[in-house]
Formats: C-alpha cells, sequence, structure tokens
C-alpha cells in the first residue's frame, strides 16, 4: 500500500500569467504558497487483475481505457500501471471547486503514489510537468501550470514562466519566523459556493488578447510581491493583494460577483488590508491579509462566513506511507 500527501495552495499574485497563451509572449510569474492542507492518494494491489476506484463514486474496470475518472486513467496510462490495484482519493477539503488547486494536487499526487508503488522515485520536477501534460495537453483543460508546480515542490515560491514553456522555481529567503508571521495574518473565509473553473477560464482565455496590460500588471504585482515578502514587509503583501484583486476580477465575466465583491467589503471594513477569490474565481475561497491587531475586529465582522484555519506548508508532494510486498509483480 501507498500513500501520497500532496499540499492544496493559495495565489498571492501573478495568476493568468502562467498560462501559455499569455507567457509564451510575454513570460509568466506567479508568487504562491503551498498551504496545509492536502490531497491523499492511497494505491492498493489487489489479488486480481481488477481496477476499483473510490473517490465520490465507485468504479470497478477492466481496463484502463474503461475507467471514468479523467484524472486517474491518464495518470494510469502515463505510468505504466494498468491492472490489479485499487485506488482511492481523500481530501481535507471534500468540495471540488474551491479554487485552491485540488485538482492538480490530486493529479500530481496520482503520479507519486503510482510511481512508488512501481519502485520509482521521480523528482517534483518530473511530478510537475508530467502532471501539466495530463491536464493541458491530454484532457485540454483551460488551465495554466502554476498549481501542478506549486503542489509538487511545495513552500513559499515564485515560478517564472519562460516563452519555450520551461519553469524555473525559486523558494523565497523567509525565516521560520517571518513565515509564521506571515501565517498569522493570513486567513480564508468560504463563500458559501463552489463553482467549475473551466468555463470561466475559457472565457479569460478567449480574451487575453485583449487583456495583455492587465496582465502585464498582474505580473508587476508578483515581482513587487516577492520582493515584499523577502524584505519582510509583511504588511505591504494586503496592498498588493488588493491591488491584484483589482486588476483580476477585470480579465473576464464570473470572477467576481455582488455576493463576492459585498463579502470582500465587509473583509475590508473589518481590518482586512486587501485579498483575493483563490483560483479561478466565482466562489471557493476568499483570502485576506490582516494584521494581528485587527483579528478580533476582523472574526466578528466576518461571523456570517465559515473560517478555514490554515498555514503555509514546507513540503510538496510526498509518500507518507510506503508498503511493498518484496516479489515481483
Amino acid at each position: 500500500m501507498i500513500i501520497s500527501q500532496t499540499p492544496l495552495r493559495v495565489s498571492f499574485a501573478g495568476g493568468g500569467t502562467d498560462i501559455i497563451d499569455y507567457y509564451s509572449r510575454h513570460e509568466g510569474l506567479v508568487v504562491s504558497t503551498a498551504i496545509d492542507k492536502f490531497a491523499y492518494v492511497v494505491v492498493k494491489e489487489r489479488f486480481d487483475d481488477a481496477i476499483y476506484l473510490n473517490y465520490m463514486k465507485k468504479e470497478i474496470c477492466d481496463r484502463v481505457d474503461e475507467v471514468k475518472h479523467d484524472l486517474i486513467r491518464e495518470a494510469m496510462d502515463v505510468t505504466g500501471v494498468d491492472r490489479g490495484v485499487e485506488i482511492t482519493l481523500l481530501s481535507d477539503i471534500p468540495s471540488e471547486g474551491a479554487g485552491l488547486g485540488s485538482s492538480s494536487s490530486f493529479t500530481v499526487g496520482l503520479l507519486n503514489a503510482l510511481y512508488t508503488y512501481q519502485g520509482l522515485q521521480v523528482p517534483a520536477e518530473r511530478l510537475a510537468e508530467e502532471a501539466c501534460q495530463i491536464e493541458i495537453d491530454r484532457l485540454a483543460k483551460p488551465i495554466g501550470k502554476q498549481d501542478q508546480y506549486i503542489a509538487a515542490f511545495g513552500g513559499i515560491r515564485s515560478f517564472t514562466f519562460r516563452r519555450d514553456g520551461r519553469v524555473e522555481t525559486d523558494e523565497l529567503t523567509l525565516t521560520p519566523r517571518r513565515v509564521a508571521e506571515l501565517g498569522m495574518r493570513l486567513q480564508l473565509y468560504f463563500t458559501g459556493r463552489t463553482r467549475s473553473a473551466d468555463a470561466i477560464l475559457s472565457r479569460q482565455k478567449q480574451q487575453m488578447a485583449d487583456r495583455t496590460e492587465e496582465l502585464a500588471g498582474i505580473k508587476a504585482l508578483a515581482v513587487q510581491l516577492r520582493d515584499e515578502l523577502e524584505s519582510g514587509d509583511l504588511d505591504q503583501l494586503g496592498q498588493s493583494l488588493h491591488a491584484n484583486w483589482m486588476l483580476k476580477r477585470t480579465l473576464a465575466e464570473g470572477i467576481s460577483d455582488d455576493p463576492i465583491e459585498a463579502m470582500y467589503a465587509c473583509a475590508r471594513a473589518h481590518g482586512a488590508l486587501g485579498g483575493k477569490i483563490c483560483g479561478a474565481g466565482g466562489g471557493g475561497f476568499l483570502l485576506v491579509y490582516c494584521p494581528p491587531q485587527s483579528h478580533e475586529k476582523l472574526t466578528k465582522g466576518m461571523s456570517d462566513f465559515r473560517l478555514l484555519p490554515f498555514g503555509p506548508e514546507r513540503d510538496g508532494s510526498k509518500v507518507i506511507f510506503n508498503y511493498r510486498h518484496g516479489g515481483w509483480k
């Protein structure tokens, strides 16, 4: 039995510049953090040759091409595991469409668990790139590359997306104390609804040529944010998140709406310096930055919304349980 644990993520700035339509022309940059909420993949050998799958549904198949869960099917095909396994998906955040990158975390975690099941150790860069190939190339999802990379590498990082498709990853130089201080200032509130990211991201891709100026501003904010975090100017992060949200919500219809704007305004009125909807927008979680002295005020003002406690996570995808029989199959 193999169990992989892969972090979900929160993106601070630069989202949208990791999509090929943008970075192939202008290069992109995203700053994000892995968080201590996880996607788990369990892979267990079976006595027979059947494929058993457990997630929100249950599947029993004889061949990989019969598998309906697209991420499991493609991950099995890529890794070459084609029979005699039971695969279970679990998550700390069970809702799809929460904006915390769960699909990419599951894809990275599936690859990690399936390779380990075969006795192979695969580096984070390969896990990230093959997860991108599955989601973007094979399944034609209208997404970028940031989620797969932060899920594989973990930590608080900046990712530079070069025109030729290369991705450069840099871990920000923050002391453990500074990371703890950052975690204390960030909070996630649930909007009360989830959404399908594909529809919003498809509209965003269609309008990308007309949003070059806004995306350039978002990338500039990501560069600024990276420097602010490394310099220790944490409160400036709130202002940068606010500026990023003002630009992000203009990229496509559906990213924001009246309830989201009212929720964000409430957070700002009760001490938050800034924030943004995580992921594609339209629902999921609202990330806010709030100095410690305003926490009590924010908690009271946002009492109608469910708080998700979280913190930055140092590690990327890893195998937390590995028991393999000694023979060959």
